[in-house]
């Protein structure tokens, strides 16, 4: 494809990298509205909620991501207007869609950065409302990682983004948080592999779990005039 850069193995740790300006810093994936319920008040409950978003939205995002690179990677034009459309499908929340979107044009903007490519030009000429794992997995594309790397990033980014908002809410211990998160290596790399293996599938077909409390807790945390997370 032209306009890939090499080094992919490196861009997959820049986009897992919590320091990537791409805004990640700002959204808390739930985790500041599940606290303020009292359902995430220590490691324990940090553990089960993670657990829950990897398998729900976590496991949507890393599919989407994939397909996206294949479909980017594969030479022909992909389908954009289509995955777009499916991944909103799956994201029953405004609130949540809006955040995605937001966060999908802040990736985009540093992307374009970083590898500049014809295939982030044909995201960026769909305009503002792109979901964050379709550019996610466009601008792996643009990198040359596989689907595969796409997907673990993107299963990465669904728990160590809370996770970090906990230390930052909460108060939790920062070590201890770690180990949880380590703690689920071996079912982030099972979401990974499983979005990869549906990747180049229909669209239609992609996993849809769902996740009711982070829709609703989406909802309500948007309503709040002081807070410390955009979502």
């Amino acid at each position: 494809m032209g306009g890939v850069v090499s080094g992919a193995a490196s861009a997959a740790l820049l986009l897992a990298d919590g320091r990537f300006p791409a805004g990640g810093h700002a959204h808390s994936g739930g985790v500041e509205v599940a606290a303020a319920q009292g359902r995430v008040v220590d490691v324990a409950t940090l553990e089960a909620f993670l657990r829950g978003r990897l398998a729900t939205s976590g496991t949507v995002d890393a599919s989407l991501a994939a397909a996206a690179c294949a479909r980017a990677s594969a030479g022909a034009a992909a389908p954009w207007a289509e995955l777009v459309a499916e991944a909103d499908a799956r994201q029953p929340s405004p609130a949540l869609r809006a955040a995605s979107h937001t966060q999908g044009r802040q990736l985009l903007r540093v992307a374009r950065r970083a590898w500049p490519c014809p295939v982030l030009d044909a995201v960026a000429a769909l305009g503002g409302a792109v979901p964050l794992p379709v550019v996610l997995g466009a601008a792996a594309a643009a990198a040359g990682m596989t689907p595969a790397a796409t997907a673990a990033v993107a299963a990465h980014q669904a728990v160590v983004g809370p996770a970090s908002a906990a230390v930052r809410l909460l108060g939790l211990d920062p070590l201890s948080v770690a180990a949880t998160v380590a703690g689920l290596g071996a079912d982030i790399d099972a979401v990974a592999r499983r979005a990869a293996d549906s990747a180049l599938g229909p669209l239609a077909a992609l996993p849809c779990a769902s996740a009711p409390l982070l829709d609703i807790g989406a909802e309500v945390h948007a309503s709040w005039e002081v807070r410390l997370f955009a979502s």
